[in-house]
């Protein structure tokens, strides 16, 4: 049997690679390792997230397509966190009460939720 450690990375489509870069280094904090024009992996703590550029006209999702990626926190409030967020422009969803963690899109569409422990 393997004995696998982790998940090293996940691997997201989007239309714009610089975009993107932005938007998961700025606002989510996520620290590049590897890049090029095409392509931007990211340090997500101890995990990966690869942005690959999507070409032509063909939608990002398919019939397999991810329903979401949960990322922790360290530290904030579901207040402190959705202020962040709306500072940078991202409007929050989310079910009211839920206290541990908020949902968002980046800006190719893709859900995002951020989960906090107190």
């Amino acid at each position: 049997m393997i004995q696998t450690n982790g998940i090293d990375h996940i691997v997201l489509h989007v239309r714009d690679v610089p975009r993107a870069k932005k938007f998961y280094t700025e606002v989510l904090g996520m620290i590049p390792y590897r890049e090029n024009d095409r392509q931007v992996f990211l340090h997500a703590g101890q995990q990966g997230v690869a942005l690959f550029k999507k070409e032509g006209d063909t939608p990002l999702t398919t019939g397999n397509d991810l329903n979401h990626l949960a990322l922790n926190v360290a530290t904030g409030t579901y207040e402190t966190l959705k202020a962040e967020l709306e500072r940078h422009g991202v409007t929050v969803s989310g079910r009211p009460g839920d206290d541990h963690c908020i949902y968002f899109h980046d800006p190719d569409g893709h859900r995002l939720q951020l989960i906090f422990r107190a």
